[in-house]
């Protein structure tokens, strides 16, 4: 899959810009602060429906204005083109349509044009807590399996609605049980996708990890949950007068976590800052590879200043990862460092962009 062009109006700092892209790599230059971020997390928003970060819609506009708006086409690997749109006007509801037809929901287009991105705040996906993982595990599973989050949002709705009854100290266990039956119905899928993506990511990752950092230390991922060999109701059954003491469920799906080891320890607890970054990088690499395989379609690969915090040597193995135009297909790398990109587009046999970025604006610089 291929994003040909982009059109962005008032988006963040971005007042106007329209680009159109390499179909191999495309490498962003500037200073912090210059907009680099905020291309990558408008593409973002066209793939997902959402940008990088979660965050008001509101907060999206640039300072002063009243809407934007967001155009892109994409070339599907089937050889079609596809032209999404995103509009959001101040106190309006978002508008997002494909080829002129508004969705009518926006859980509609998730992984239709699959995309990964790494960013600075990755190593959160580690040193944070378990909902930074949780998240991970949704956004990436949500791409790939339609029916995954649609049992996600039953579940969502049902827990809150469970909360709202212990909360307000309803005690009808018929009430319980029917909104129960739902959740454990939608959490039993839960557990078994996340299981099942755990298991599959675990040896990509490791496989990642070591070429990055040379094969000095190993890691490895693990999927931890409550219902492990047990179903939800057994769960809820069991804790329910707990819960009406607590006021919230306190079993189920939205306390899963992964856990990441490193040489066997806790990546969290005792890895460096550098050991952090690397292990966001390999997985980010590896959800490529998983989204990939999955979906038969070649996500988008947006790398954000990823080489910051990290050694020489595992500088040059992320380069040569991503150089490799026979695993990924097309990418957009920003730094601020050109010595860096440049290397990379040093390696690029085929198509491949430079583009400066200042203040917002942006200015292609010619390659030899």
């Amino acid at each position: 899959m291929i994003l040909k062009k982009i059109d962005i109006l008032n988006y963040k700092n971005i007042a106007s810009a329209a680009l159109e892209f390499s179909e191999g790599v495309n490498c962003l230059l500037g200073m912090n602060g210059m907009g680099k971020s905020n291309l990558l997390d408008a593409i973002h928003l066209l793939s997902m429906a959402r940008p990088m970060n979660s965050m008001p819609d509101n907060a999206l506009l640039k300072h002063g204005e009243e809407m934007l708006l967001v155009k892109g086409v994409y070339l599907t690997d089937a050889g079609g083109e596809d032209i999404i749109s995103c509009g959001i006007a101040r106190g309006k509801r978002k508008s997002l349509k494909r080829n002129g037809k508004e969705y009518q929901k926006l859980s509609e287009h998730i992984g239709r044009y699959p995309v990964v991105i790494s960013t600075p705040e990755d190593s959160r996906i580690v040193s944070g807590g378990g909902e930074e993982r949780r998240k991970l595990m949704d956004m990436v599973i949500s791409q790939a399996y339609p029916s995954y989050l649609s049992a996600l949002i039953r579940y969502n709705r049902s827990l809150e609605s469970r909360n709202k009854m212990l909360r307000a100290g309803v005690k009808d266990s018929l009430l319980y049980e029917s909104i129960e039956a739902s959740m454990s119905e939608s959490a039993a899928i839960i557990h078994s996708t996340r299981n099942g993506w755990t298991r599959a990511m675990a040896p990509l990752v490791e496989e990642t990890y070591a070429r990055i950092a040379g094969n000095r230390e190993k890691t490895e991922i693990n999927y931890r949950s409550q219902l492990t060999g047990t179903d939800l109701k057994t769960l809820l059954d069991d804790r329910r007068s707990k819960d009406h003491i607590l006021g919230f469920t306190s079993a189920g799906v939205h306390r899963d976590d992964i856990e990441a080891l490193l040489d066997g320890y806790s990546l969290k607890s005792l890895g460096s800052q550098g050991q952090l970054k690397t292990f966001a990088v390999a997985l980010r690499l590896a959800i490529f590879a998983y989204l990939k395989k999955e979906k038969g379609v070649t996500p988008l690969l947006l790398l954000d200043d990823i080489f910051d915090k990290l050694d020489a040597d595992r500088v040059r193995n992320i380069m040569n990862e991503v150089s490799s135009s026979d695993n990924f297909g097309q990418i957009f790398i920003t730094d601020t460092n050109r010595k860096h990109l440049d290397d990379i587009l040093s390696e690029i046999k085929g198509s491949r962009s430079l583009i400066n970025v200042e203040n917002g604006g942006f200015n292609p610089i010619i390659l030899n």
